[in-house]
């Protein structure tokens, strides 16, 4: 049994008919390399890079901007075999999935954040990119001049302290989670952040346990209000509860516990088993999957 699922960010999908393509093409390029019999990680990398690529998400290439109007992104990879990789706060890199990669694969270390990350993926090869585009230029400059953000009560106060500082709705983070015919489950997240965060704010893409997180039962990545699903540790809960319970079992538990914490987020997943689930408390999620060579997608 072999399965892909992915998603694209939850929250308000204001490009639904885009996202819908991009999730399926994501999708498309992910299994195919789970039906050659390859490996999940090389699956979800290779989904979560085409999602990165895609401006319409954010992460990548479509990351929102913080304060200093940069793009400042994190990501975070893990497998069911316990290995774990992960980059915070890194700029100027086209794909940080890969280079959360290559912290797990060559390095002793976990995380590395902001310059750190920078020059460990300078080391490894990777080319300088640009990621900003002038749509979330033009979005964040409407949001400073709204000076209300409804995910951080204090922007008012904010900017005001980082408008001398300045070069110059969205829940957006991407995720895929795989297992492959070796009974290895594979996951991988990546965002470019909340719009208008502070400079050096990681979220819950780069924790393990609350973005990513991955078992020898289960697999999950989630997306949405970073500092509530690393308080809650999301994924991780979702993969304890994937001992005793299917995995949309898991997950529709979890999302009723953190409805009542008003935690806005979403989460996809899968088990051993081959079953995927997934679930939100956001006004939508843009995701989708392969089963049994067929695609569904949301």
């Amino acid at each position: 049994m072999i399965a892909l699922i992915v998603h694209g960010g939850a929250g308000k999908i204001e490009e639904k008919e885009e996202a819908r393509r991009g999730i399926e093409k994501t999708l498309i390029k992910g299994w195919e390399i789970l039906a050659k019999n390859g490996k999940a990680i090389d699956a979800v990398c290779t989904a979560v890079c085409e999602l990165e690529d895609n401006p319409v998400f954010n992460a990548g290439t479509g990351s929102v901007l913080n304060l200093l109007f940069e793009v400042e992104m994190d990501a975070s990879i893990m497998t069911s075999e316990g290995h774990f990789g992960a980059c915070g706060a890194i700029k100027n890199i086209k794909n940080p999935i890969l280079v959360a990669r290559k912290i797990m694969e060559e390095t002793d270390h976990l995380l590395l954040v902001g310059e750190g990350a920078n020059m460990f993926a300078k080391a490894m090869g990777f080319s300088e990119y640009n990621p900003k585009t002038e749509k979330e230029i033009e979005k964040l400059k409407k949001l400073i001049e709204k000076g209300e953000n409804f995910y951080f009560p204090n922007f008012k106060k904010l900017i005001e302290l980082y408008k001398n500082l300045k070069k110059e709705e969205k829940y957006g983070t991407v995720g895929a989670c795989a297992l492959d015919y070796y009974g290895v489950i594979a996951v991988a997240t990546s965002t470019g952040g909340i719009r208008g965060k502070l400079p050096g704010r990681i979220g819950d893409s780069a924790i393990i346990g609350a973005g990513t997180y991955a078992t020898p039962l289960a697999g999950v990545s989630a997306t949405g209000h970073g500092e509530s699903i690393v308080k809650n540790f999301v994924a991780k809960e979702v993969c304890e509860l994937a001992k005793n319970y299917d995995i949309q079992t898991a997950i529709n538990i979890v999302m009723e516990e953190l409805k009542k914490k008003n935690c806005l987020c979403g989460v996809i997943g899968l088990d051993i088993k081959g079953n995927i689930g997934h679930g939100y408390t956001t006004k939508d999620m843009a995701w989708g999957f392969i089963k049994d060579g067929k695609m569904i997608v949301f």
